[in-house]
């Protein structure tokens, strides 16, 4: 197994690399509302918060992994329509804030929500999913949390199954409408660990 250290937040000189990792992994998803993709890095550069971060690096010490994660302080990918409006112009950021808002889940007192987990193609199959979701619940219990949270969407049963095999249980199945047309998925099942 190659060499992982697990780090909060991310390397200085790295944003670009951890917003690069998101986008690899969300992109087929918010590709239709974030498009094009040169727009949609420079708005994750500009708005990914390391202090509700970890990342998984490699040998070297480069980023292959990334696990945001939401409080009721703060998230991984906060931003606002300011943010919007500098990376895709006013009238891109009008169009697009709503129907971002609509991917917004609110954080409960006692919950850790997970705020996107992503791992660098060529690193997938080393364990840096695990470790990231190990990670995680660290930073839960540190907290003084009682649950993680976390959705995964009906067309990733591989993430599912990972969650599964690291104790998280299904809470219930979301339809969301008709967002799937924009998204690419019809329905998001709401997962729990509890520590």
């Amino acid at each position: 197994m190659a060499q992982i250290t697990i780090i909060p937040g991310f390397p200085d000189g790295q944003r670009d690399r951890a917003a690069a990792l998101y986008w690899q992994a969300f992109g087929a998803k918010l590709g239709r509302i974030m498009a094009p993709e040169a727009r949609a890095l420079h708005f994750f550069e500009t708005i990914l918060n390391p202090g509700y971060a970890i990342s998984a690096l490699d040998a070297r010490g480069r980023v292959i992994g990334l696990a945001g994660f939401k409080t009721q302080e703060g998230s991984l990918t906060g931003g606002g329509f300011r943010d919007l409006a500098r990376a895709y112009g006013w009238f891109g950021a009008l169009w697009r804030a709503p129907v971002l808002s609509m991917l917004e889940r609110p954080v409960a007192p006692g919950i850790l929500l997970m705020d996107g987990i992503c791992v660098d193609t060529a690193a997938r199959g080393q364990g840096v999913g695990t470790r990231l979701l190990d990670a995680i619940k660290t930073e839960a219990a540190q907290r003084e949390e009682t649950h993680v949270r976390l959705d995964v969407i009906d067309i990733n049963p591989r993430a599912r199954a990972l969650y599964e095999r690291q104790g998280f249980v299904a809470q219930g199945t979301e339809d969301i409408g008709p967002l799937r047309h924009l998204l690419g998925f019809s329905k998001a099942t709401r997962m729990r660990y509890t520590l």
